[in-house]
């Protein structure tokens, strides 16, 4: 019989680390989130340090920090050959595990050691150029033209994945991608072998665009007051990288309306999702498994969502690169609830936590830490800082921090940027400049040269940061073994 206790992880995609109504959000209501937090640990200190989708998840998938995955910026088409796999050492050492939603893999069908996948990634336009075939990188496309009895697409109401542009969803509720996906889900639970443990990786797509949940959440924020994004005293360095007139811009100043509306769909998919995970929860219940289970709630990445006229991911800011983690016990876990974990953390370090949740070791090819020491109050050996990078715009954008203060480094020109989290946590004021924080930005630029000595990109010789160094999404290792040039 099952002796170990299930774990469900559950990935959002692009949701900001601000946005929980229980870590005091203004406007989004995250009821159940919040929930989770009371019953366990909430981390407002974790970040992406490769805040994409593609480079993000393989943080997670593998445990492993960028220069040891391969992956520093986004890139489609390149395999995914990775031996040891989160879902692969569950799989290893007897667990059911089954997959839902969103991988962004490649091949799209890779199980990344997964025994089951049902599969929704979201439009795909990489995947969807080289197949044509929808049904050959999606489950739920299929699933969908089978409930209406037509050929569909959900991006029938023409708003594209990958703007700023919102409206409700165009069909029936219940087939919105986020219930797709909390459907398989639960179909799971009735399916699965009872006399092993299970390990359940729960993943949306949204609150990734298109802005589109369904109508009740959407007028849920349309008409509310919401403050003016932030916009920083740097933020015209990024001017030449987009233009307001583009639904899908990097950059711009968006009039009210239009900004409005993006906001009332990014925040009416996490209430949906949020409602969602109520479903969930209920049904665990009533298959008795609810009080044998961890669960840790994360994202891969933010979205920046106005803030300084920027759009979209891969920054290093807070919009981008902060994102939500909670992680709650089983109730008789011996863990004290409703802690807030003020420690740096990351998405490699989900990997080590959950199998050590599990009880089952940690490979040694993993980088990431387990927190359940944090939430034991064993905190003397935690790390101090992490360092994120991302290629975006023709340039590595790099970030020290550790939730307090934030160091930047942007290659091209070898600019920096220092804000002071705690004083400026919307980081309006960039204080590269002022002499009072020489000393700290010098020991924040150490900290990078010392996590980017014997980069093959040549970012350092060990003493400086070398700026205008030729850049690639995916290192050298990685893209030989997909014969990419």
């Amino acid at each position: 019989m099952n002796n170990r206790p299930n774990i469900v992880l559950i990935v959002v995609d692009q949701w900001r680390g601000d946005c929980l109504s229980g870590a005091g959000h203004p406007v989004v209501e995250t009821p159940y989130l919040d929930k989770m937090m009371v019953n366990g640990a909430y981390l407002p200190n974790a970040y992406s340090t490769t805040p994409t989708c593609i480079p993000a998840r393989a943080a997670l998938y593998t445990g492993q920090k960028a220069c040891h995955h391969g992956r520093v910026g986004y890139m489609d088409g390149v395999n995914w050959n990775y031996e040891t796999t989160l879902a692969g050492e569950f799989t290893r050492h007897g667990y059911q595990t089954q997959a839902v939603g969103k991988m962004h893999v490649y091949p799209e069908r890779s199980q990344l050691g997964f025994q089951n996948v049902i599969l929704h990634d979201g439009y795909l336009h990489h995947a969807r150029n080289e197949y044509g075939n929808h049904g050959r990188i999606d489950d739920y496309l299929p699933w969908l033209e089978e409930q209406l009895g037509r050929k569909a697409d959900y991006l029938d109401h023409g708003v594209d994945c990958n703007s700023n542009l919102a409206r409700p969803w165009d069909k029936p509720e219940y087939t919105h991608p986020t219930n797709f996906v909390m459907s398989q889900s639960i179909d799971f639970l009735r399916r699965r072998d009872p006399r092993k443990p299970f390990f359940l990786y729960i993943s949306f797509h949204r609150p990734h665009p298109p802005y589109d949940p369904p109508q009740a959440y959407f007028d849920q924020y349309i008409n509310r007051d919401m403050p003016e994004p932030p916009v920083g005293d740097w933020h015209e360095k990024f001017a030449h990288i987009g233009d307001s007139r583009d639904p899908n811009t990097l950059y711009g100043e968006l009039s009210p309306n239009r900004l409005q509306r993006a906001r009332s769909g990014y925040y009416g998919h996490m209430s949906h999702i949020d409602h969602q995970l109520q479903r969930l929860f209920e049904v665990m219940r009533e298959h008795d498994e609810f009080d044998n289970t961890w669960f840790l709630f994360t994202s891969d990445h933010g979205e920046m969502m106005g803030d300084h006229h920027l759009f979209r991911k891969a920054f290093p800011y807070e919009g981008s690169a902060h994102i939500p983690m909670i992680i709650q016990p089983p109730p008789d876990a011996d863990i004290a609830k409703n802690q807030v974990i003020d420690h740096p953390v990351c998405l490699r370090d989900v990997m080590p936590t959950l199998l050590d949740c599990a009880g089952l070791p940690i490979p040694k090819s993993v980088d990431g830490r387990s927190i359940l020491p944090l939430l034991h109050d064993e905190k003397e050996d935690w790390r101090t800082h992490l360092q994120g990078e991302h290629i975006y715009a023709g340039q590595s954008m790099m970030y020290v921090t550790n939730g307090h203060e934030k160091y930047v480094w942007l290659s091209t020109e070898g600019d920096e940027q220092y804000f002071d989290l705690d004083a400026d946590p919307q980081e309006l004021n960039d204080l590269s400049e002022n002499p009072a924080y020489s000393e700290k930005i010098s020991s924040l630029r150490q900290r990078l040269i010392r996590a980017l000595e014997g980069r093959e990109e040549g970012f350092t010789d060990g003493t400086q940061l070398f700026a205008g160094r030729p850049v690639h999404p995916v290192l050298s290792f990685l893209r030989e073994e997909t014969d990419i040039s």
